[in-house]
């Protein structure tokens, strides 16, 4: 069974960086499109960012263009989600998400949901 486990969400301030990691268990990670999504209270789930398995392409959200880079290391089975100057509507729950199909992580190909999800990690970001 494919286990996902977020870490590295905190309560950070405005305009700081963190970054979030996503190990991943059970399956076959060199395999998958990886990516992360998130949900802020009240809200819909919103796509965050897609990596495919080499890594060499990738897709953003259009409110963390620019701020958000997702990066992976297969040797450790791992995914990271680097986000920089935070804003107050970053605060979500953040999901690590896995698929063996690159279009349906980065939403592309609107087929189904992703195959593996993690519990998610909070992301806190303070005025």
């Amino acid at each position: 069974q494919v286990q996902l486990i977020e870490s590295g969400g905190e309560l950070v301030q405005v305009g700081d960086s963190l970054r979030l990691s996503c190990v991943v268990s059970g399956g076959a990670f060199d395999t998958y499109a990886m990516g992360w999504f998130r949900q802020a209270p009240g809200k819909e789930r919103d796509f965050v960012a897609a990596i495919s398995w080499t890594g060499r392409d990738r897709y953003y959200g259009e409110s963390v263009k620019g701020r958000f880079t997702i990066s992976r290391d297969n040797d450790k089975n791992t995914v990271y989600l680097q986000m920089n100057s935070l804003k107050p509507e970053d605060t979500a729950v953040y999901y690590c998400a896995g698929d063996r199909l690159l279009g349906v992580v980065a939403g592309y190909e609107k087929i189904r949901e992703c195959d593996f999800w993690g519990q998610g990690t909070q992301v806190t970001v303070s005025p």
